[in-house]
């Protein structure tokens, strides 16, 4: 640093002693370009003090004693009557001091930098993570636990489950013949509540009555239960839950194993009433051509005009050959008089 222009060259006596056990002896002081410079009277410099390596031991207080950075055995003694030297001193030790680095501050914006991206991470990723962290480590064990409990909300509005004992069988079958032998439990009769199919964690597929009671044949209602199947396949069914829930819904399940009754009991209301995305037609006549079924039922039973779903019509997999069986004609009647009707 160069020295202030109104400082240059000056001068002052004072004590100097170049270690703690030496005697103090007078000198002449000059405030030069950067540096103290302390010289006997005969001008023979002894000592060059960098002004940015110069401390005051007692501030306040006169005489003025400095040191240099690190070595407060050497010492300066600048009388009271030297003002303008002792506060050319100052001055230009302010100024240094200003420009000097501070650790201190780049510290505070480090960490304040840090805990931004940290909060970041916590508002934007956090929840993604979380949820998906949840949605691996939760067991097929409590995912049918949270089917069911959802299951129990649901007929509280929809009514208890259909079943006769001569259906049961029945309403297997149609479950084994599109979703597979390990699922042929998984597909539930309600006799209201949900508009057409709905599924839960755990696998449950939810279907309403009048899927199987207004329709001539087994095809319609197999296609309905295949879209469904194909819905809930697209997406993780628990997956779903907790991006409705939210992150304390997600934080519970994953700390307590259970979910809030509240959020189950939003959830339920949220499959009776909301419209869910419909499957693509590519991937429907696919499932179609695969389980061996006729698209055409169940685009019809869609859209009675076939306007909306002529893709399904045209396209129709089975068209010519028509259905593997579903269910036999007796067990077909059985199943209609599922809800007793």
């Amino acid at each position: 640093m160069t020295a202030l222009k109104e400082y240059q060259r000056l001068e002052a006596s004072g004590l100097w002693r170049p270690d703690p056990d030496a005697q103090r002896r007078e000198v002449v002081v000059s405030l030069g370009d950067a540096s103290l410079t302390i010289s006997e009277f005969s001008g023979r410099p002894l000592a060059h003090w960098s002004l940015a390596a110069v401390r005051r031991a007692n501030k306040g207080q006169t005489p003025a004693i400095y040191h240099p950075d690190g070595d407060p055995g050497e010492t300066l003694e600048l009388p009271a009557d030297e003002t303008t030297m002792i506060e050319a001193i100052e001055r230009l030790l302010r100024a240094i001091d200003r420009r000097r680095p501070r650790p201190g501050k780049l510290r505070v914006v480090l960490l304040s930098a840090v805990a931004a991206t940290v909060l970041a991470g916590a508002i934007f990723w956090l929840p993604g993570a979380l949820l998906e962290h949840t949605r691996r480590v939760v067991p097929a064990v409590k995912r049918d636990e949270i089917g069911e409990a959802l299951l129990a909300r649901i007929t509280r509005i929809s009514g208890q489950p259909c079943m006769t004992e001569e259906a049961r069988l029945p309403l297997r079958h149609l479950a084994q013949r599109v979703l597979g032998d390990a699922r042929r439990n998984d597909l539930v009769v309600l006799p209201d509540g949900v508009r057409d199919t709905a599924h839960l964690p755990g696998g449950l597929i939810l279907m309403n009555r009048a899927m199987i009671e207004d329709y001539e044949d087994p095809d319609t209602a197999a296609g309905y239960l295949l879209a469904e199947s194909l819905r809930a396949r697209a997406s993780d069914p628990l997956g779903d839950l907790l991006s409705h829930s939210g992150l304390w819904a997600t934080l519970k399940l994953l700390t307590t194993g259970a979910l809030p009754d509240a959020t189950l009991d939003a959830y339920a209301e949220t499959l009776l009433t909301e419209a869910r995305e419909p499957v693509a037609t590519d991937t429907l006549l696919r499932a179609f051509a695969a389980a061996e079924l006729r698209s055409t039922p169940y685009a019809f039973a869609r859209d009675v005009t076939g306007e909306s779903t002529v893709a399904l019509i045209e396209a129709d997999p089975r068209a010519v050959e028509g259905s593997r069986p579903v269910l036999s004609d007796p067990d077909w009647l059985r199943l209609q008089a599922i809800c007793g009707g």
